[in-house]
């Protein structure tokens, strides 16, 4: 029986939270009032698509790549797609951030949002290696 290393109990805890995370972000791109809050966060300029569509389209990656974290043969490519993802969603969390008086609590300020990104693509990262 082989070893498991402190490293690979790292990245389990760590695919296990992020999957979490994201599977419950996910689910809540199909609940009413969540849902409207992130199709007005789509920047105008991005809103090539019916915002719904969007949110509704951006759930389903959500939850397919919280779910890819838990499976073995797909947790690389699950990894990377979300980190990716996270970078393709940050515009809306940008122009949220710049319209406070419009999104209230849900406008989290740049700089944190930005560094929560970061943290999170490099999470991903890490559980793709």
């Amino acid at each position: 029986m082989e070893a498991v290393t402190p490293f690979e109990i790292a990245q389990l805890c760590t695919r296990v939270g992020l999957a979490i995370v994201f599977v419950v972000m996910g689910s809540l791109h199909f609940v009413p009032g969540p849902a409207r809050g992130m199709a007005a966060m789509i920047p105008p300029a991005l809103r090539f698509a019916s915002p719904r569509l969007l949110v509704a389209a951006t759930g389903v990656c959500e939850l397919a790549g919280g779910v890819g974290l838990l499976v073995p043969a797909t947790t690389s490519l699950a990894a990377i797609c979300l980190a990716v993802f996270l970078v393709a969603v940050f515009p809306a969390n940008a122009y949220a951030a710049a319209h406070p008086e419009r999104f209230g609590a849900i406008a989290t300020p740049l700089v944190p949002r930005a560094l929560l990104q970061v943290v999170l693509i490099g999470l991903c990262v890490f559980c793709a290696l």
